[in-house]
């Protein structure tokens, strides 16, 4: 079908004139907004919403629910979609619907979500920026770049700052690839919950509380596996912790860089860890996070991570400030009080039903390439910790990477 092209254009809409003018910096009448949330309600399979550059301000959230539709900014810099007096919401940018792309142009302020796509199929993400610009707050929308039950999912190019849960988060989704973003100031940069292949790259994360996460969540439709996190740069991740108490990331220690938490399959490899002050890999169970007491155990849900591989990776630095006073002791009373934890810590937390059986090969965490492992013994309240490395002397079958099909066209 031929794409029909939608162009919004605040000059043209007060004026009615046929050219599509530039929109002036600093637009702030309430026909614009009218205008584009009637094109997004018009929007038809193929239409193409076009944003000139200017800085537009929205008083309520945006919603899409039409298969097919492509929304274009001038640049993230450029075309600026502020919501920073937002009355109606929560979201910025509601899409239900498959098919859709997402180009250039920034989401500031939002009460909210920043932008959320759900139940769709086929998104691209490219060149998107999302941010609070008054710094980093509880009271900031909980998520950036949000899509969760989703299918073939392209998260490229963008940024995300100052999200009160997670800058990016893809959830309960299937095929999924995030590469060569920026996540700044959210409690988690890049997270990656009951996800089913995922592909991880490229991306550049740093002070937030967690650089990268891998999770999984009981009670969730999707139990994730499968995720590959390569080729990122994770340093500095010393943010204090800022999410609403109780949620699941509101357990990440400030001072984390990659941290696997109740998944399995997880490969990382060939990522450049640097200087994150609680450790640089971390590898738990549910049972670590204080959402664990608050929901329980889910039948049918494996709280812990089995089949991790991590080998390859260029670590430096940190593990010398824990955010965490249990793991200050314990560094304290495993390497003293000048002592850094090692590159990797496990919490300590084993499936029981190898308590008298080998464990098996895909189930094993192993590690190559660290500068040792803690196992902190959370179990029995960090009282036994150990640093011997032999159990994870290991090797695991390499995951396929990620393919998206169709594949996105930018």
């Amino acid at each position: 079908m031929r794409k029909l092209l939608i162009t919004v254009a605040l000059g043209a809409a007060l004026v009615g004139c046929g050219k599509h003018q530039a929109a002036p910096q600093n637009a702030t009448d309430a026909s614009f907004e009218a205008k584009l949330q009637e094109q997004l309600l018009d929007a038809k399979p193929g239409s193409v919403i076009d944003i000139p550059a200017g800085h537009y301000s929205l008083t309520r959230g945006l919603s899409l629910r039409t298969n097919g539709v492509t929304i274009k900014g001038a640049g993230m810099d450029k075309t600026v979609l502020s919501f920073k007096g937002q009355v109606v919401g929560p979201q910025g940018l509601l899409v239900n619907a498959s098919d859709f792309t997402i180009e250039n142009l920034a989401i500031e302020d939002t009460m909210g979500d920043a932008l959320k796509i759900i139940q769709g199929k086929n998104i691209t993400i490219h060149g998107i920026r999302v941010a609070w610009t008054d710094g980093a707050k509880t009271s900031n929308g909980a998520y950036g770049i949000y899509p969760v039950k989703t299918q073939n999912v392209l998260i490229e190019d963008s940024v995300a700052i100052g999200a009160s849960d997670s800058g990016i988060y893809v959830g309960q989704s299937t095929n999924a690839i995030v590469r060569n973003n920026r996540v700044e100031q959210s409690p988690a940069g890049i997270e990656i919950e009951n996800t089913v292949n995922a592909d991880v790259y490229g991306n550049t994360a740093t002070n937030n509380s967690g650089g990268i996460l891998v999770f999984n969540m009981p009670s969730l439709l999707v139990e994730g596996h499968s995720t590959r996190v390569f080729k990122n740069k994770v340093f500095d991740n010393n943010h204090a912790n800022f999410a609403a108490n109780g949620s699941a990331v509101a357990s990440v220690p400030p001072g984390s860089g990659v941290v696997v938490n109740s998944n399995d399959k997880v490969e990382i490899f060939d990522n450049d860890i640097a200087d994150n002050q609680t450790a640089n890999i971390i590898i738990a169970s549910f049972y670590s996070t204080n959402y664990a007491t608050k929901t329980g155990v889910a039948a049918g849900y494996n709280p812990y991570p089995e089949g991790i591989y991590v080998y390859g990776n260029h670590l430096k630095g940190g593990g010398n400030s824990p955010g965490l006073l249990e793991f200050k002791a314990l560094k304290t009373a495993v390497y003293g009080i000048n002592g850094s934890f090692p590159d990797v810590v496990w919490d300590g937390y084993a499936n029981p039903k190898y308590k008298d059986s080998p464990i098996p090969a895909d189930a094993r965490i192993c590690l190559q390439d660290v500068n040792g492992v803690l196992n902190a013994d959370g179990p029995n309240g960090y009282k036994h910790p150990s640093t011997d490395m032999k159990p994870f002397e290991c090797t695991l079958p390499k995951l396929p990477p990620v393919v998206l099909n169709p594949e996105p066209k930018i």
